[in-house]
């Protein structure tokens, strides 16, 4: 502390007498910060990395359950031919208790990785997805991939609403317009760099036969639309015609015809419907003469929200930003697509979470600085010196703001608490300086020699205080291993602020306070090292 002590009295000396400079360098560094602030992405919250992946397949919605297997077992032979892949579990369709609303289109696949170590020193997660992704899509065209972790796909999940890390929520009525403008947003989104596993979950594709019986063609032959339901109802899907007795226990004897008089839409149309005649015995006529019949595509899934439609086009992002990736994404769909009167377009997900935790942060931060303000009010019984211990704050967090910049990490919600944990130290650093200013200025001294020898005994209490902080996160922030993703943007943080905020609170902080408090008319300034 002594070499430092001989290094930095000559130093305050000097800022001290060329408090101009010194504002003027403290204002240009600010700017500087300001703009790489820019250049920082936003996202919720880092990836924690799991030490797997669980990769969901989406087939063609309208396939079956047997005709899907193949496809199953071609997925799993491509991921065990990695020999960073340690097996493969998969899930074809749904599971046998239901829990799960899922297709016989929807194949589930869980491989867990050897350890990071024990892979080729060129080879990451982010490069072996991509590997895999573009194998899994050239052997299998007509299937969508989405790449998440196990623990992350159920949170991302509960988050969107629909089995992907972020959704675009299509909301209206009518479900051919609501495929169309999804079929659009779609082709916009492929467009924008970083957004990957774009899929559209399509709510029609179930072949659904329609028998709309014609009452005025039924009323001639004496038949309402009751009597031609009841015969198309026992004819495809049974009707009881008896109770079987077995001991205590009862059973429906169900009839209806055999598959030959069903199986196809001629079959059904030739259906024979009796009818009573004047004569007395019945007669029977064709179905087609009494009902339009087609084959028509209806909805083989409807999305619901608030009791709306809705249809989901899902997409994560990779190598970029979140926040900057659905930015593009949101002003290319507004200039290219034009949603008709009652749709409208919502964003779920982990971009939704990040817009709620932004605007939580507007109103937690202001809050907790005007708390610390009237703590401190409570303490000088000066908003003028209340307001003086708040000048470290924009340094501590231009500190954080160049350690996320160096670490090459985005703003997110961790990344928030580290820069609120720096309100605190920051704030407690002008507290020590203030505090020792006044009693040197109580003594008889000017406000400089006074500010100057209050600076000189506070630098160790500051730089110890700022430093065990620094030091103690350190380790954190350089970390790398399995949950070490989340911690990081906070420690890094603290670190950044703690390494730049002493240097410019023992420097500048003292030449913004002789300013603000008062002008002297000397300046000149005595004691020694």
């Amino acid at each position: 502390m002594r070499s430092i002590r001989r290094i930095y009295s000559p130093v305050l000396r000097w800022s001290l007498t060329y408090r101009k400079t010194l504002v003027a360098i403290g204002a240009a560094f600010l700017t500087v910060v300001a703009f790489v602030a820019m250049q920082l992405g936003s996202e919720f919250l880092p990836h924690l990395e799991e030490g797997n992946l669980w990769i969901r397949a989406s087939m063609p919605p309208t396939i079956g359950l047997e005709a899907g297997e193949p496809a199953a077992s071609k997925m799993r032979e491509i991921l065990l031919r990695h020999p960073e892949i340690i097996t493969v579990v998969s899930q074809h369709g749904r599971p046998d208790d239901g829990s799960d609303a899922s297709p016989f289109s929807n194949v589930d696949l869980f491989a867990p990785l050897k350890p990071f170590t024990e892979w080729p020193p060129y080879l990451t997660k982010e490069k072996l997805v991509e590997q895999l992704q573009q194998e899994l899509t050239n052997a299998l065209p007509g299937v969508t991939f989405n790449f998440s972790q196990y623990i992350q796909d159920n949170i991302e999940e509960a988050l969107s609403g629909v089995k992907g890390e972020n959704s675009v929520k299509i909301i209206g009525r009518d479900q051919i317009i609501l495929e169309q403008l999804a079929q659009q947003v779609l082709h916009e989104m492929e467009q924008v760099k970083g957004v990957e596993d774009l899929g559209v979950f399509w709510v029609r594709g179930q072949p659904n036969l329609n028998i709309k019986v014609d009452r005025n063609r039924a009323a001639r032959y004496g038949l309402n639309a009751g009597d031609v339901n009841a015969v198309v109802q026992a004819a495809l899907g049974g009707a009881p015609a008896t109770t079987l007795l077995e001991a205590d226990r009862r059973f429906d004897v169900v009839v209806r015809l055999p598959p030959e008089y069903r199986s196809t839409v001629e079959a059904v149309r030739n259906v024979k419907v009796g009818f009573a005649t004047a004569a007395g015995p019945n007669a029977y006529i064709p179905l087609s003469e009494l009902a339009d019949i087609s084959l028509d595509t209806g909805a083989s899934f409807i999305y619901r929200e608030a009791t709306q439609r809705y249809i989901p086009v899902k997409f994560s992002v990779r190598d970029r930003d979140l926040a900057s990736a659905v930015a593009e994404a949101q002003q290319r769909i507004a200039n290219n697509i034009k949603l008709p009167n009652g749709y409208r377009i919502e964003w779920a997900g982990e971009f939704e979470s990040l817009q709620q935790a932004k605007k939580r942060l507007a109103l937690i931060i202001p809050t907790t600085l005007i708390l610390i303000l009237m703590l401190l009010y409570g303490l000088f019984n000066s908003l003028r010196d209340s307001l003086v211990a708040l000048l470290g704050i924009p340094f501590a967090a231009a500190g954080g703001i160049l350690g996320l910049y160096a670490g090459g990490l985005n703003f997110s919600i961790s990344a928030a608490i580290g820069f609120v944990s720096l309100l605190g130290v920051s704030v407690m650093s002008g507290i020590l300086m203030i505090n020792s200013y006044n009693q040197f200025a109580a003594s008889g001294m000017s406000k400089m020699e006074a500010m100057y020898h209050a600076a000189e005994q506070q630098m160790r209490p500051i730089l110890m205080m700022a430093l065990s902080a620094c030091i103690g996160l350190l380790p954190a922030a350089l970390s790398t291993g399995i949950g070490s993703q989340v911690q990081r943007p906070l420690a890094t943080v603290v670190v950044g602020g703690m390494l730049v905020a002493p240097v410019m609170l023992l420097l500048l902080m003292p030449v913004l306070q002789t300013l603000l408090l008062g002008r002297e008319n000397g300046s000149r300034i005595h004691g020694g090292g």
